[in-house]
């Protein structure tokens, strides 16, 4: 089965009075028909910024999409005319930006901005697209929605503009919905409601969703793949049982490692030795070595690609085959890189 949405060898970079900086650097994913890819990966590593690149909205200067594909049922968006791509986006492919609070203007009445979407690409009378708002901010769970639909942004909680978002990223039917952290600063509460009507929505219009989130919890009720995004770079890539249960990147166990336990009162909560590289700045050969635990000379010199190392699951490690989270264990008890809980 082909997939839906393939980005292969990626590149962008920013524009500074210091250098290109390489904020994606050679990345591959795919998605498949109705099914879910979470991208997980600390802030500052490449993720908003690939999902920005999809939908060509890299702020352009500084911005620069230097390299690669992202093939949309086999057509190449990096190299259709603008006008295509104002076809594309918001109705074959939609996103929910990260943040609901400056994503919504606050002049126009949520309405209003629905109606606008569903006018540009479906050439719907304003009567029509009024109907079909009505209808959508229902589905999303808005209570009175002909009303509401009335209201600005400032009169809404954080809760109901997340659902306003996910209204206005759906309300064209499209075939791909790009979700940018859509339940970042939601209390556990709402967070739970917005991924299972995704979930919802998902299983009734079989979409496909490409997932970014620093939550491997929301990773692993939503998503069958996941890519772990790591300085520009995609370090593991697989199916959700094989990563969460055989992770083989030290930077994907540094992060499962990094998880509290519920129940588990006292003790230490492992940390990430280290910080993330400067973009401007990575340092030769794999880019987490000087975080790793397991580096060694080869690290420091040669970049791993990402190669498979079983049916489906790849990762770009010099020593995958030998790091297991059985070896992470032992080797994190000789170390100090923990915190008091």
């Amino acid at each position: 089965m082909e997939p839906v949405l393939k980005i292969s060898n990626l590149k962008v970079s920013f524009d500074t009075d210091e250098g290109p900086a390489r904020a994606v650097d050679g990345i591959d994913l795919e998605i498949m028909k109705g099914t879910t890819l979470g991208l997980v990966g600390e802030s500052g590593c490449g993720k908003s910024v690939t999902c920005l690149s999809v939908l060509r909205l890299i702020p352009s200067p500084p911005g620069r999409i230097t390299g690669g594909e992202i093939l949309y049922k086999g057509r190449n968006l990096l190299a259709l005319p603008e006008k295509d791509m104002e076809r594309i986006r918001g109705n074959d492919i939609s996103m929910i930006f990260q943040e609901p609070m400056t994503s919504l203007n606050p002049v126009f009445t949520i309405g209003e901005q629905i109606k606008e979407v569903i006018m540009l690409h479906q050439q719907k009378t304003s009567a029509e697209a009024e109907e079909l708002t009505v209808r959508i901010l229902d589905k999303v769970g808005i209570p009175s929605p002909r009303i509401r639909m009335r209201a600005y942004p400032h009169q809404m909680s954080g809760g109901m503009k997340q659902r306003v978002m996910i209204a206005m990223a759906l309300s064209c039917n499209p075939e791909i919905l790009i979700a940018d952290e859509p339940t970042t600063a939601l209390d556990v509460t709402i967070q739970a409601q917005i991924l299972e009507l995704m979930q919802s929505l998902q299983d009734e219009s079989g979409m496909s969703i490409l997932l970014v989130t620093h939550d491997l919890g929301v990773v692993a009720s939503m998503a069958s793949h996941v890519a772990i995004m790591y300085a520009s770079r995609i370090v593991e890539y697989g199916s959700v049982e094989d990563i969460f249960s055989d992770p083989r990147h030290p930077y994907t166990l540094g992060l499962f490692t990094s998880i509290p336990v519920i129940g588990k009162r006292g003790g230490a909560l492992y940390v990430i030795p280290g910080n993330v590289p400067d973009p401007l700045s990575f340092p030769d050969g794999c880019k987490f070595w000087p975080r790793c635990l397991f580096a060694a000379e080869q690290c420091m010199t040669q970049e791993p690609s990402l190669r498979e190392i079983r049916d489906g699951h790849k990762t770009a490690c010099h020593f995958s085959q030998s790091i297991d989270k059985h070896v992470w264990k032992e080797k994190t008890k000789t170390t100090s890189f923990l915190i008091s809980g």
